[in-house]
């Protein structure tokens, strides 16, 4: 898993509440044995009409965000059955980070185990940072992992508080099996016990 401390990149304001994992890939999209690609069905029924061609009005869709590093959410993000595919699908689009008053728990944990760093802030400090990426034209912001902050393009600061097991997990870049493989003499030696 790739390492995160540090991350700067275009942040994309999604406003919506109660983003379900369906909404962030639909089920008919899960049926890839890989991760790679399901970035193209990320919001596939917003992003795109019927007929295949995007829509215009969608965030990711607009020039300044296809390239979008963070996103900013509403309440409830992630919520939902437990589908991995929403995570990886964001993963896939290239967004390491995700700001939002709250996330779904399922989502949240496999967030943590893929690499995505979740960030809860209040919901009027979410409303103020999407408010102030779109004045900023979508300039880039900063999320500071190490020293647990943003920073937003005018300088200013916003501190946020994160997990401390997720915080070394994700800035050590490691999954399950090489947190797991972390201990592989005491395995060893446990299995040579036996």
């Amino acid at each position: 898993m790739e390492k995160l401390v540090r991350l700067t990149g275009v942040a994309a304001p999604l406003p919506l509440a109660n983003v379900d994992t369906d909404m962030i890939i639909p089920a008919r999209f899960m049926k890839a044995l890989t991760r790679d690609g399901l970035g193209r069905h990320l919001f596939r029924e917003l992003r795109y009409t019927a007929g295949g061609g995007e829509r215009s009005g969608f965030i990711l869709n607009r020039e300044t965000c296809r390239a979008a590093r963070i996103l900013i959410a509403d309440r409830n993000f992630g919520c939902g059955s437990s589908r991995e595919h929403a995570v990886w699908a964001l993963t896939d689009f290239g967004i390491r980070c995700v700001i939002a008053p709250s996330f779904g728990d399922i989502f949240a944990s496999n967030a943590r185990k893929n690499g995505l760093l979740l960030i809860r802030l209040p919901d009027a400090l979410c409303r103020r940072l999407r408010d102030e990426v779109e004045l900023s034209q979508f300039a880039p912001m900063t999320v500071d992992l190490k020293h647990r902050h943003i920073l937003l393009a005018s300088g200013e600061e916003v501190g946020f508080a994160v997990d401390p097991d997720d915080r070394r997990i994700l800035m050590e870049g490691l999954d399950d099996i090489s947190r797991t493989l972390r201990h592989a003499d005491a395995i060893a030696r446990f299995e040579a016990a036996i």
